[in-house]
């Protein structure tokens, strides 16, 4: 399993993430395209709140799809277009991972590839061999 890296001379992170992970040579690495908020009818949930939580269902299902756990997440890269989403995209993303520590990096946009979507999440899982 990947060994998360929090060095005890650094500031604590300003919330629930890790500042490295180790993983062995032999292992199976997995990336996934960058989610967004869309439903599997195709439609767009209203909301900046039900957008993160889809993204968030939509990357695990890729993850679950491949064979990986919610665990053998490693990295996830965030964009989101509104100025107040860091509180409820923090909230959403420790409840999907059940509190699981990931590499994580959160950058706020000024849009996506579709003027709906407000959310967009992104990510590499590891499993050990």
């Amino acid at each position: 399993m990947p060994e998360t890296v929090i060095p005890p001379d650094m500031a604590p992170s300003g919330s629930n993430f890790a500042q490295g992970i180790v993983h062995g040579p032999l292992a199976r690495r997995l990336i996934v395209s960058g989610q967004v908020g869309v439903r599997p009818n195709g439609l767009v949930p209203e909301g900046l709140e039900a957008q993160v939580s889809q993204a968030f269902d939509n990357l695990l299902a890729v993850l679950h799809a491949a064979g990986f756990a919610t665990t053998d997440l490693v990295r996830i890269g965030v964009f989101a277009t509104l100025p107040d989403a860091v509180a409820p995209y923090r909230r959403i993303r420790d409840e999907k991972l059940a509190g699981h520590l990931v590499c994580a990096t959160y950058l706020q946009v000024a849009g996506l590839a579709s003027p709906e979507w407000l959310f967009e999440v992104e990510g590499e899982a590891v499993q050990e061999a």
